[in-house]
């Protein structure tokens, strides 16, 4: 069975991003396409859930105000120490610094020992969960969509 592919403009809708951010993000290698990179003019690159996923925490991240260095560090640190099991983290985020937690004992204890007020914590697990059923709903409109229009032309 091969993965679904989303293309640039679908991952765009489907995550919340203009394309001129996910362009920047793919060129600076914030986050690759896994499926396909674009390989010259007219081809297109082709983004995983996986990627989806990734580029829904990196949105979150910055809309709280994290800046992208800070951002890229805390990817990197994912992709490093974590085999790519974004589930398996909770990413939080304060105006200094951006931080990786494996688990919610290690959050509780940081808001525990008043180390700061923090701008975002991204459990992606729970983003994890909203695509699934971003995507879940956006099929299933297609499939609505296309069966009232063979409808309409009396194909069914």
């Amino acid at each position: 069975m091969t993965e679904t592919g989303y293309r640039g403009p679908q991952a765009c809708k489907i995550v919340g991003v203009t394309y001129r951010q996910l362009d920047y993000w793919t060129r600076t290698d914030l986050v690759q396409p896994s499926i396909q990179a674009a390989q010259g003019s007219g081809t297109q690159r082709l983004y995983s859930f996986n990627d989806l996923l990734q580029l829904r925490v990196i949105k979150s991240l910055t809309d709280a105000g994290a800046s992208l260095h800070k951002v890229r560090q805390a990817i990197d640190y994912v992709r490093d120490n974590l085999a790519d099991e974004w589930s398996a983290v909770t990413i939080v985020a304060d105006g200094s610094g951006v931080y990786a937690c494996t688990s919610d004992a290690e959050v509780i204890d940081l808001l525990r020992s008043g180390q700061g007020v923090f701008g975002a914590v991204v459990a992606v697990g729970k983003i994890r969960d909203e695509l699934t059923g971003t995507l879940r709903a956006l099929r299933s409109a297609d499939a609505e969509r296309s069966s009232t229009e063979a409808l309409q032309a009396g194909e069914v």
